[in-house]
């Protein structure tokens, strides 16, 4: 196992255990099962392992693994404050009290706010006095780094990121989200910041390992003969500034793969022939697209606050993706922020067209992806979300 250092010079393996998606025995977590494989993941050399509130039995399996193993002080947990759900210092109070028995243990390695996407919500958690509670919580040792995890757009990303002393983050970030949500961009930030940088979702949900047909046979003709888990993961660590890849590991076969990947994988491994492989399968899964954005975003700001690349990613991963899982995706990522950037939001002024390097026909087409991405349905529940989940 590769291992790369956090804030404070403690080595964290490059691999990291995703406990969102534990098997399942009916409708509880298998619990002999995902004994054996994280306790196997801890022999193969993976110590960080990433679990949140809101992950139904997720903590409580984890902790009594640990705890019955004796495995506590091998391995570091992650987990996540519901800040959305927050509304009183008693209540995040009662919540860590809560994750701490749930885990059974008396102290976090890394504690998370979880799933920002707009820089009110860190407003919000300063208003209930969240500043004084992480500085006492990490005085007393019960939390050892407080970090954040991300799903939102680049400019938010970097004020939240400036907003506090972070010890690391977490962000959504592959080759197909390269310059979406936080992206590169964030990535190289939180790096010249020296804040490690932790990766969620490092093959979409597993979409970049079921590639196209046509993106399969650029891999079975490259000299490297990758698998596609494999280019998506190699991608992420040939970067220096990655510090952990998170796995939602549920079989023995699945993290040796992975484990073999991370162990032979350090930074600068790809060579001009990879990078032409990668540039090859995007372009393979982009042909489906809706809209030719390239995300530069020469045409923002809107002046009437439409996310303009960001309704078109969405659109865009509608057409390569599931439908429902684009939609859900844009409803977290743009209906949950204080000021949405819905493409309803345009008045037609045109002044995006006059600087678009693709010559979109902008205005048309945030018609068709508001349409698409916002069906009744939808529009009613991003509606009620908003009022419970924004502050």
């Amino acid at each position: 196992m590769q291992f790369r250092k956090d804030r404070y010079e403690e080595a964290i393996s490059q691999l990291g255990y995703g406990c969102m998606r534990f098997s399942k025995k009916g409708t509880a977590i298998d619990y002999e099962k995902t004994k054996g494989e994280i306790l196997h993941a801890i022999e193969m050399g993976i110590n960080y392992f990433d679990t949140a509130y809101i992950y139904p039995g997720s903590e409580e399996c984890l902790g009594r693994i640990l705890e019955e193993s004796g495995n506590r002080k091998k391995v570091n947990i992650a987990t996540k404050l519901p800040q959305y759900l927050m509304r009183s210092d008693k209540q995040i109070e009662k919540t860590f009290r809560e994750e701490l028995t749930r885990l059974r243990t008396d102290y976090i390695d890394y504690y998370l706010m979880h799933m920002f996407t707009d820089y009110s919500e860190w407003e919000h958690l300063k208003t209930l006095g969240i500043e004084q509670w992480i500085k006492d919580k990490k005085a007393s040792g019960e939390i050892r780094n407080i970090g954040f995890s991300y799903h939102g757009d680049t400019d938010m990303f970097l004020k939240i990121l400036n907003a506090y002393d972070w010890d690391f983050c977490q962000i959504q970030y592959n080759y197909l989200d390269e310059n979406s949500q936080a992206g590169r961009k964030g990535l190289e930030a939180a790096a010249s910041k020296k804040i490690p940088v932790v990766i969620m979702e490092p093959l979409r949900g597993g979409k970049l390992v079921n590639l196209p047909d046509k993106a399969k046979e650029e891999l079975k003709r490259h000299p490297k003969k990758y698998t596609s888990a494999e280019l998506g993961l190699k991608w992420l660590w040939n970067q220096p500034e990655v510090t952990c890849v998170l796995s939602g590991m549920n079989s023995m076969e699945m993290l040796d793969e992975n484990v073999r990947i991370a162990s032979e994988t350090t930074p600068g491994i790809f060579d001009e022939d990879d990078y032409k492989l990668v540039d090859k399968i995007k372009t393979i899964i982009k042909e489906r697209e809706k809209v030719g954005c390239t995300g530069c975003r020469y045409c923002m700001p809107c002046p009437k606050g439409v996310d303009i690349p960001g309704n078109f990613h969405f659109y865009n991963l509608m057409y390569m993706e599931k439908k429902s899982a684009a939609r859900f995706e844009f409803a977290q990522n743009m209906g949950l922020r204080k000021e949405p950037g819905f493409a309803s939001q345009c008045i037609g002024c045109g002044k995006c067209e006059q600087h678009c390097p693709q010559h979109i026909n902008i205005r048309e087409k945030l018609k068709e992806a508001d349409r698409d991405l916002r069906p009744l349905p939808y529009k009613i529940g991003i509606d009620i979300a908003r009022k419970v989940l924004v502050h």
